[in-house]
């Protein structure tokens, strides 16, 4: 992993070419048939689309943590990701998320995941950073206020 946090004294520590690799075995709880609600809910036992996304997100997240603050967290705010591949439950993945760039308060990465097959997963993800307190007292907040048109 490159390191992001040496940037010049008093400046943001600019994350843009820098990577973040993470290793993973693919364990049963990341199956997709964790998802059923109904026993008719049909799902395979490889790694499920919604847990490979939430391990690249996960790396992303890694990567940014020299740009977090006391009390900052980041947070994802897109991904446009394709699930290529199924891969086996068990199974040693590597998911790679390399920093793009930044455009205003989002960093943009680009995301790998590899099995030993090759490449399973791909696609690119924005976060940003914000403050905890205020993302989760936001959330409270629009939750009890009901839905607006």
């Amino acid at each position: 992993m490159s390191d992001p946090a040496a940037a010049t004294e008093g400046a943001a520590p600019s994350l843009a070419g820098t990577a973040y690799e993470l290793a993973y075995r693919v364990a049963a709880a990341d199956s997709p048939r964790n998802l059923r609600l109904e026993d008719d809910d049909e799902f395979p036992d490889v790694l499920g689309t919604a847990r490979m996304i939430g391990l690249m997100e996960l790396a992303a997240a890694r990567l940014m943590r020299p740009l977090l603050g006391e009390g900052e967290v980041s947070v994802g705010v897109g991904v446009e990701i394709r699930h290529l591949a199924a891969t086996p439950l068990f199974a040693e993945v590597r998911i790679r998320a390399t920093c793009l760039g930044r455009d205003g308060r989002l960093y943009r990465f680009k995301l790998e995941l590899q099995d030993a097959a090759g490449i399973a997963g791909e696609g690119v993800h924005t976060r940003a950073v914000v403050s905890a307190a205020r993302l989760c007292e936001g959330a409270r907040r629009r939750v009890a206020g009901g839905a607006r048109a």
